[in-house]
């Protein structure tokens, strides 16, 4: 009975009845909402933020942080079109861009971890870094003659849904992550670090080691997030994803994942980011402007700190009043 009733006061639980309420309000604010075609794009439009946020997590519960996955994004999109427009085949275009986000993470890990500097301040600069190659490596122009398989990861559906190939490679990672979060060894060394480093390293944890293969995690995904949005765009350029980083932040933190690390579940990001995607697609619905748009993203980046805590010290006060109730009993 005492699980039940933390559940139903958890952050999780708080989420699941936002969705609810999120989707009663589109479905009454446009009758288009609950169509399958507005199903497809909005689940389309949140992907990359989705695949991208993954990872994240696991870096945020570590205690780090990566602001470069969107320039990691831009750079492998740029990498992809610039081979396909050198008439090199597209699976050689992806394994390189993969390759591309491998390195870029091992870069950021190395950094981290070898200079012993702050990953928010590794990443800000690497987020600058990888960018400025991407318009080095393609300049101001953009790539956009991709053939139809290749954009069918993009534009298309599994077929006879409405799901985007790109939800299916979200539900695969998401199983993944979450065995590796929540029911593997790694995922309790994660929690470790993220409680207290010097304690993990104690307990025989090599925190280095693990953050190293965080970042070059994190910086393969952001590259496969680059190949997912240059299908769906059909286009590589240089500015692509400007500013998801934000998006991505956004959703972790709004899932109930402390910003100091530690503490969160994937459970609670999966929900985030479908509220956010489901926010961002009613107000496309009802015609609001992109500027509006993104005062409620930094508005639920504001709330994605403060809920999961306020959440918390609540769960801490009936706690104490329950423990002080029984003593006061037995007394």
């Amino acid at each position: 009975m005492k699980k039940v009733k933390s559940l139903l006061i958890s952050w999780e639980a708080l989420l699941a009845i936002l969705l609810l309420i999120s989707i009663v309000i589109g479905s009454v604010v446009s009758p288009y909402f609950l169509s399958g075609f507005n199903f497809n794009a909005l689940t389309s439009n949140i992907m990359e933020i989705a695949i991208m946020a993954l990872p994240m997590t696991l870096i945020i519960i570590a205690g780090e942080i990566d602001l470069s996955v969107a320039s990691v994004l831009g750079l492998a999109s740029v990498v992809l079109g610039l081979l396909w427009e050198n008439g090199h085949s597209m699976w050689l275009a992806i394994g390189v861009a993969l390759l591309v986000g491998l390195v870029a993470g091992c870069l950021n890990g190395l950094l981290v971890t070898k200079l012993a500097l702050p990953s928010l301040v590794i990443t800000i600069g690497t987020l600058a870094l990888y960018r400025g190659l991407a318009y080095v490596v393609l300049g101001d122009q953009a790539v956009s003659d991709f053939p139809t398989s290749f954009t069918n990861l993009g534009f298309g559906s599994i077929p006879g849904t409405e799901i985007p190939w790109s939800g299916l490679i979200f539900a695969i990672l998401v199983v993944i992550f979450v065995v590796v979060l929540h029911f593997s060894r790694l995922g309790r060394q994660l929690y470790a670090m993220g409680n207290n480093k010097e304690a993990a390293r104690f307990s025989g944890i090599n925190v280095g080691r693990v953050k190293l293969m965080l970042f070059m995690l994190s910086g393969v995904i952001a590259a496969l997030a680059g190949v997912i949005f240059t299908a769906r765009f059909s286009s590589a350029r240089p500015d692509n994803a400007l500013g998801f980083e934000l998006y991505v932040v956004t959703v972790v933190l709004l899932g109930g994942v402390n910003i100091f690390g530690g503490r969160g579940s994937l459970l609670g990001v999966v929900l985030a980011i479908f509220i956010v995607a489901i926010l961002q697609n009613v107000l496309s619905l009802v015609n609001i402007s992109g500027d509006i748009q993104s005062l409620a993203i930094g508005l639920l980046l504001i709330l994605s700190v403060l809920g999961p805590n306020i959440a918390q010290r609540i769960q801490v006060i009936i706690t104490r009043r329950r423990l002080a109730a029984g003593s006061s009993k037995q007394v």
